[in-house]
């Protein structure tokens, strides 16, 4: 290599390391979800849909879509659910239950698309944890992720991560 090519690639480097340069970040992964089940829960689910996209901006958008999507959203009179068929895949269902119990829906929302981006529950009874889902109690309003679920999404979605196919029970 040629001394000019070798003071280049150093020089290069260097502003690099120091962050006098940036790389091109990644446009964030995209995936689509189907609200049109969801009955009364559409607002909610689209509200928790908003909460990752405005968490996680570089690295996930959720789509709302009216066709064949990743994530199809659906109402019932169980409990909310989540069934992950791959990583960012899968069937949500916003049970009526735990809002007639007194559970927010967005908080709902939020916390089942966090399943579909590869969040187990994690029964903490913190309403900082959003993944900590009813154990946090009927009080709790707060739909957003903590630090450390957001790192793991980040996480999941930066790298190769498999996730297997599981359906998340959040009974309380």
């Amino acid at each position: 290599m040629s001394l000019r090519k070798t003071i280049a690639v150093v020089a290069s480097a260097a502003a690099l390391s120091v962050g006098l340069i940036g790389t091109a970040e990644a446009a964030p992964r995209q995936l689509t979800y189907n609200s049109s089940g969801a009955a009364e829960f559409v607002a909610a689910v689209d509200a928790g849909a908003n909460v990752w996209n405005t968490q996680l901006p570089n690295t996930i958008k959720l789509v709302k879509v009216s066709g064949a999507a990743n994530i199809t959203i659906v109402a019932d009179n169980g409990w909310p659910r989540a069934q992950t068929t791959s990583l960012g895949r899968g069937r949500v269902w916003m049970g009526r239950q735990a809002v007639t119990e007194g559970h927010d829906k967005v908080r709902i929302a939020a916390h089942e698309l966090g399943h579909i981006l590869g969040l187990p529950d994690r029964r903490t009874g913190l309403c900082t944890d959003l993944m900590s889902g009813a154990s946090a109690g009927t009080s709790c309003k707060n739909p957003n992720p903590n630090a450390a679920e957001k790192a793991e999404v980040v996480r999941n979605f930066g790298g190769s991560v498999t996730v297997q196919a599981t359906t998340f029970e959040d009974a309380a």
